[in-house]
Order: structure tokens, then C-alpha cells, then sequence
């Protein structure tokens, strides 16, 4: 919504793809972020220890590289749109 109402309307399409790639690298950093934060959790508790990091299908390492690579995707999508976009995105 914040988009329609800066662009007074419709943005534009190529604003549009910018903006689904930010928002599909910044959920997808959150929730692998939020699985390696509750990694300790999860393998105790008996309904989250076989996801993949818990039942160690997926290392700890690949798991933060992948939070580095979307963080860096999220960041550079925020870039194409606009320097106060850059600025926000931390």
C-alpha cells in the first residue's frame, strides 16, 4: 500500500518487481534467521526436531550463509528502487 501511496496510483512495473524481490529477501533472511535463533529450542521440543536444521539436514553454516545471501538481495533491491530505500533498509 505504502508504494500506491507514493506513487499516487499505480507504480511502476519495474518498481513493482523491486520491491517483491526486497520483500521475498527480507522474509526469507527473517526465517532462517528465526530457526537458527530457536535452533536449541526446536531440538528439544519432540513436534520441531525433525526440521532441517534440528535433525541436521541442513548445517548451521549453510543456514547463515543463505540469512548473508537474502540479506544482500533484500539490500540490493532496496538500492534499485531508490537511495532512501537504501537508507531504510537497515
Amino acid at each position: 500500500m505504502g508504494a500506491f501511496f507514493a506513487a499516487r496510483g499505480l507504480p511502476r512495473l519495474d518498481q513493482i518487481g523491486w520491491i517483491l524481490v526486497a520483500m521475498v529477501g527480507a522474509r526469507s533472511a527473517a526465517m532462517a534467521f528465526n530457526r537458527v535463533v530457536d535452533l536449541p529450542y526446536d531440538a528439544r521440543n519432540p513436534r520441531t526436531a525433525n526440521r532441517a536444521l534440528p535433525s541436521r539436514y541442513l548445517t548451521r553454516g549453510f543456514v547463515i550463509v543463505f540469512i548473508i545471501v537474502s540479506s544482500a538481495v533484500f539490500v540490493s533491491a532496496a538500492s534499485q528502487l531508490n537511495r532512501y530505500r537504501l537508507h531504510l533498509a537497515p
